[in-house]
């Protein structure tokens, strides 16, 4: 079996191109089979993960970005619906308040972080400050940072500058047992339009729709230029990017939980041994566990 982990993750310093990458790509696999593969990797996360949290060492932070009707929602669901709640927490990330805007833009983010043996989901996350607000450079001003009162001002030079904060503030994380893996779903635009009309049509899913939709839509190629570079910058071995074709979701979800399995199997996490001092006592425990009446 392929390791999606070597299969889908953008190297630091490589270049790529969204454009050459195929969102329908499902390779060797196929739909028929796809439950019963699912069910067998929930199973090892399961397993992975009680051990994970009962070991406390490192934490997990998994991102997802993607446009809308990509399938961030569905993945979290399907991929997470075997974990032990109590070592997961999901946090989704909308515009930001008036009170997130008086600091800076990490802040909200670095609040959500998950703890030592936990996995800490974020269904879109700090990366919206270099895609949503390259797109609309506007939405940068609210953040009256000093020296950027003008749409001119946000330049190249910000955007790099903006890049490098990510990339130490993802490091710091690496750097104090923080494992960051990055999810961009790549979904085509002939999909996300059969998404949205599906939206449309039935009755149970129209509240998924809004206008904004149609709007960021006209802005396809300009999204698709701003991943792209905020790939190309922040893509580093202490916090990968994985680009998953999306416009299978069967096969988003395998690919998506197997580099989590994959991820959390390479840490080799195993279940506290007592020390001697405990454990020699354990049998007088139990006898007077036995003795009781």
């Amino acid at each position: 079996m392929e390791s999606f982990i070597k299969k889908f993750k953008i190297e630091e310093g490589k270049d790529f191109s969204l454009k050459k990458l195929d969102p329908s790509y499902t390779g060797e696999y196929r739909k028929d089979g796809s439950k019963e593969l699912l069910a067998s990797y929930k199973e090892q996360l399961s397993s992975l993960q009680d051990k994970f949290y009962a070991e406390n060492s490192h934490s997990l932070l998994v991102l997802f970005q993607a446009l809308d009707a990509a399938g961030k929602d569905s993945a979290i669901k399907h991929v997470m619906s075997g974990v032990n709640p109590q070592g997961c927490q999901v946090f989704s990330f909308k515009q930001p308040s008036s009170e997130d805007l008086e600091h800076d833009f990490l802040r909200r983010h670095y609040k959500a972080l998950p703890e030592k043996g936990r996995i800490g989901i974020h269904n879109r996350s700090h990366y919206e400050n270099v895609l949503v607000c390259k797109v609309h450079p506007e939405l940068v001003l609210k953040e009256n940072l000093p020296g950027h009162t003008s749409l001119n001002k946000i330049n190249k030079s910000f955007w790099d500058s903006r890049y490098k904060s990510i990339n130490h503030f993802e490091k710091h994380l690496n750097d104090n047992g923080t494992v960051v893996l990055k999810f961009f779903l790549h979904l085509s635009k002939e999909k996300q339009k059969e998404r949205f009309l599906k939206r449309i049509d039935d009755k149970k899913k129209n509240w998924k729709f809004s206008a904004g939709d149609i709007e960021e839509r006209a802005y396809w190629n300009d999204y698709m230029n701003a991943y792209e570079d905020a790939i190309l910058n922040t893509s580093t071995e202490n916090a990968p990017w994985f680009v998953i074709p999306a416009d299978n979701k069967w096969f988003t979800r395998l690919a998506v939980i197997s580099i989590i399995t994959e991820t959390l199997d390479s840490l080799s996490p195993q279940y506290p041994v007592l020390p001697d001092s405990a454990s020699s006592h354990l049998q007088e425990y139990k006898s007077l566990l036995n003795a009781e009446r």
